[in-house]
């Protein structure tokens, strides 16, 4: 029997419970490739003078927009080569959403982790279908979901002969256009044996909430990043943007690039003080 990866390896990047965070970070979509360049020299600018691995993050398109007016991004066939270009330039390994079976393939050639939407998390045969590719997976837990429903979503991939799977905590549906965050969720998903992920920045999401498009809080973003470092991670996500209030998707949740530095080294210091307690 196909068990889960405890320590999963992506490029020169580790996740695992029991090691230092590892960080996913990036704009929510690709606007244009001198963009996701620019992003990409900044967030490993950062994340390397805190000491911090780092893999990019960007979606080529956002398939669950709340209307039909809102921006996507680039798309596919034009983004794959700047997700190429962003690893050969900046020795990053590269993260983005994949949201049905036809993309696995294609994506998988370039990219070093497929993620799976929150929305989709219990889609079978996209499951089966980014496992196939050997491609490292990371499922979003559904905001529908309890945490120990993550372990029939782990199964399906690990069963379908991919040990190397990421489970990422986003929050959870309260009530209308509100998500909470369950901390005891991050090792609740760590009891199944794979590397958990705490995604702080569409955990505050208000879904919707701003009529056609989704609103957030991103004052909230370190208070549950901290939070999340002192419950144990193996790997923080969070989206990051120079021009957050002008972003075309995700602009409430998302850390202003500015302040990304003095976050994650307080997530940094946190997460020494955790794992060294758990040496001990």
């Amino acid at each position: 029997m196909v068990t889960p990866n405890k320590e999963v390896v992506v490029g020169n990047v580790t996740f695992s419970n029991d090691a230092p965070f590892s960080l996913i970070a990036g704009p929510c979509q690709m606007e244009s490739r001198a963009h996701a360049l620019e992003m990409a020299a900044a967030v490993k600018e950062i994340a390397g003078n805190l000491g911090i691995p780092v893999v990019f993050k960007s979606s080529f398109d956002k398939a669950n927009r709340t209307s039909l007016k809102g921006k996507r991004g680039i798309g596919l066939k034009e983004a794959l080569p700047v997700f190429a270009e962003v690893r050969e330039t900046f020795g990053m390994p590269v993260i983005t959403d994949i949201h049905n079976e036809a993309q696995c393939a294609p994506v998988a050639e370039v990219v070093d982790i497929l993620q799976i939407p929150a929305f989709l998390c219990r889609q079978t045969d996209l499951l089966v279908a980014a496992a196939l590719t050997g491609r490292t997976v990371n499922v979003k837990k559904g905001q529908f979901l309890a945490p120990w429903d993550m372990a029939n979503v782990l199964a399906k991939i690990v069963e379908s002969g991919n040990p190397n799977v990421l489970l990422t905590e986003r929050g959870a549906s309260f009530g209308y256009n509100t998500l909470v965050t369950d901390m005891r969720s991050l090792p609740i998903m760590a009891r199944t044996g794979a590397p958990v992920v705490f995604d702080a920045t569409h955990s505050v999401q208000q879904p919707g909430g701003q009529g056609a498009s989704t609103g957030g809080d991103r004052t909230m973003v370190p208070v549950l990043a901290r939070a999340a470092a002192a419950a144990g991670i193996a790997g923080l996500f969070l989206e990051t943007h120079d021009d957050p209030d002008n972003a075309p998707s995700d602009g409430p949740n998302m850390v202003p690039l500015k302040d990304l530095g003095a976050l994650l080294a307080q997530v940094r210091d946190i997460d020494r003080v955790v794992k060294a307690a758990l040496q001990a």
